[in-house]
């Protein structure tokens, strides 16, 4: 925290300094603009330094997207979401997706149509 508060000093007072409309002081402003989002990592112990995880995980559906039938409609994109969310979350808590969706398979038949499945979430 003492770190970013001393960068964030330091670009306070540089900025000024800068022209607004060059690369520098474009990077200044975004930087001072996000800095809200840059900076939450220190204060929520949740959030990583860096969003390499999340491009990690959605690397596979953005280099497919253009591969897939009806990928370019509204529906085409929530049918390909409601099959990657449940995938990405067996990954992020550690449970094998193929194995997930085979139990979830199996259990769901024998299940009353208003039943509760939350206890079938990846997380639980």
């Amino acid at each position: 925290m003492p770190l970013l508060e001393a960068f964030k000093k330091w670009l306070d007072e540089k900025a000024p300094l800068v022209l607004p409309e060059s690369l520098l002081g474009k990077a200044f402003s975004y930087t001072r603009n996000q800095w809200e989002y840059l900076s939450r990592y220190v204060t929520d112990g949740r959030v990583a330094v860096d969003n390499n995880a999340t491009e990690r995980d959605i690397r596979p559906f953005c280099t497919s997207r253009k591969s897939w039938m009806f990928s370019d409609t509204v529906g085409g994109a929530k049918a390909s979401a409601m099959v990657f969310s449940p995938m990405l979350t067996c990954r992020a808590c550690d449970v094998e997706p193929y194995a997930w969706l085979l139990h979830v398979l199996k259990e769901l038949p024998q299940r009353a149509p208003d039943a509760d499945v939350t206890d079938l979430l990846p997380f639980n």
